[in-house]
């Protein structure tokens, strides 16, 4: 059974469930069967589908772009070796377990999903119509507001960089194709398995602050409680598995508060509880937002910029992964349309040891990987193995349309510590491209029209606490500022 419809399947049964016991002692609350379509319509739940619709496609568009840019933008990995060293490695050989790692894998990738989904429901079916506005603009805005993040400052998962890591998501026969086809495992920073429930807890004690409502008092204290449990598990896990960096937290924070922070004073003019849309909005007003929130956009515009403007100087020297003896790990092909292709140059910088690789489909590698490891010997035996010398480039051409690929790579030293430097890159541009340089500049200037949203919306929440701050309110304060005039 694929991860699809194992997924369908805890929605279809712990859905119910999961409403049933958060609700228990609170049988008014609940929501009569026969009313809710009326609810959806009287409180326009039905934008709310839309949104998971339209994130869905976002994330699409995003991932399109992000495998063909690394050949401008590179990795930032190194800086985050520097800072934290093997951190999440000594989290990892402590609490290794084969129990623990199944069964974080399994909240790792179903509970989180789970999770998201399961809060508007709860809160829908509890008749709390703008804490169900909140955790759904939640989920769709973090992942928009992350989108500069993951496109201009990629870091490889942890298990790519630290010698004697275990990929134990990664490399494990049944998650691996969802992975692969899902996952660029380049985009660890910031972490959003800790910014979505972050920014759902920040939201809940925001809206119980304004409402002055004590947390523990709060009729969904139970369900809030049941979000922070899982939050504090997926902080661990994403440690433990492989997968982020210890600076990911903090990080994944800041982004869960920004979005929380623009949701609870965007969603009541959204709602129009102070009044209509745009009451008290004036040419003044009009012109301060646009001039200090345009100011902190185009600020964090060049600044990105400036990022690619130097990783596209330096890409040629810049290390993709690092591979301990013994150690084995993969680079993701994404699928290619018929007459398409892709080159791959990887680039052995060791100075003694050699690399060997495999290139073979992606549903083709679950045999070879389980528990966090891939059996190399048995790949070697069972597909075409090529060795890249010391200081040697291999180049790789695939156009194999339509499915996805992996490039296995495997340091067959013994000790942990003769460590191979590696570098990929790959060139997706279209063979009817005139020019590579133009295509990739094409490809960046896509990511900086889809990385304004996430820059605006951390000017607003900047302009916001400012405006707030001046007026001598508290930042909890969602209510429009024609208001605090009148007051």
């Amino acid at each position: 059974m694929s991860p699809y419809w194992v997924m369908m399947g805890i929605i279809l049964i712990l859905t119910p469930f999961t409403c049933w016991v958060f609700t228990l002692g609170r049988k008014d609350t609940r929501m009569p069967l026969n009313n809710v379509f009326q609810k959806i319509h009287e409180n326009r739940y039905y934008l709310h589908i839309l949104g998971y619709m339209v994130i869905i496609r976002w994330k699409a568009l995003t991932d399109d772009l992000n495998e063909p840019m690394k050949i401008r933008t590179g990795n930032w990995t190194d800086y985050i070796y520097a800072l934290e060293g093997d951190a999440t490695l000594w989290v990892q050989k402590t609490f290794e377990n084969a129990i623990l790692t199944e069964f974080l894998n399994f909240h790792y990738l179903f509970i989180y999903l789970f999770l998201i989904y399961i809060t508007t429901v709860y809160f829908a079916y509890v008749g709390e119509r703008d804490m169900t506005d909140k955790v759904t603009l939640n989920y769709l805005l973090i992942y928009a507001i992350a989108v500069p993040y993951y496109l201009f400052f990629n870091v490889e998962v942890t298990s790519s960089w630290i010698p004697g890591m275990k990929a134990l998501l990664y490399h494990d026969g049944w998650y691996t194709v969802f992975y692969a086809s899902h996952d660029p495992l380049d985009n660890a920073v910031p972490s959003l398995h800790v910014a979505i429930p972050f920014g759902m807890i920040l939201l809940n004690w925001l809206h119980c602050k304004e409402k002055k409502i004590r947390m523990r008092d709060w009729a969904h204290w139970p369900y809030h409680l049941f979000i922070v449990i899982n939050t504090i598990l997926f902080i661990f896990t994403i440690a433990y598995l492989g997968i982020h960096w210890f600076v990911d937290i903090p990080l994944g924070m800041l982004v869960g508060a920004i979005g929380a922070l623009f949701i609870h004073h965007i969603q009541p003019r959204l709602r129009n509880n102070h009044g209509k849309l745009f009451e008290g909005v004036d040419k003044k007003k009009v012109k301060n937002h646009f001039i200090w929130e345009g100011a902190i956009t185009i600020l964090m515009l060049f600044l990105v910029i400036g990022a690619v403007s130097y990783q596209s100087d330096n890409v040629d020297e810049r290390v993709s992964m690092r591979l301990g003896g013994g150690d084995s790990t993969y680079e993701i092909l994404t699928p290619l349309q018929y007459g398409e292709e892709v080159t791959t140059k990887i680039k052995n910088w060791d100075d003694d040891l050699e690399l060997e690789i495999v290139l073979l489909w992606v549903d083709e590698s679950v045999r070879y990987m389980d528990e966090g490891v891939i059996d190399w010997e048995e790949m070697s035996k069972n597909h075409t193995t090529t060795s890249i010398g010391p200081g040697e480039e291999l180049e790789i051409i695939t156009s194999d349309e339509k499915f996805w690929h992996l490039i296995i790579l495997h340091n067959d030293a013994e000790d942990v510590d003769d460590v191979i430097e590696i570098r990929i890159l790959n060139d997706y541009s279209p063979t009817r491209a005139d020019n590579l340089n133009d295509w990739v500049d094409d490809q960046i200037t896509k990511s900086l029209i889809m990385s304004i949203p996430s820059m605006w919306i951390t000017g607003f929440v900047v302009y916001r606490i400012a405006r707030l701050k001046f007026a001598g309110k508290s930042i909890i304060d969602s209510t429009p500022s024609h208001l605090w005039e009148e007051e």
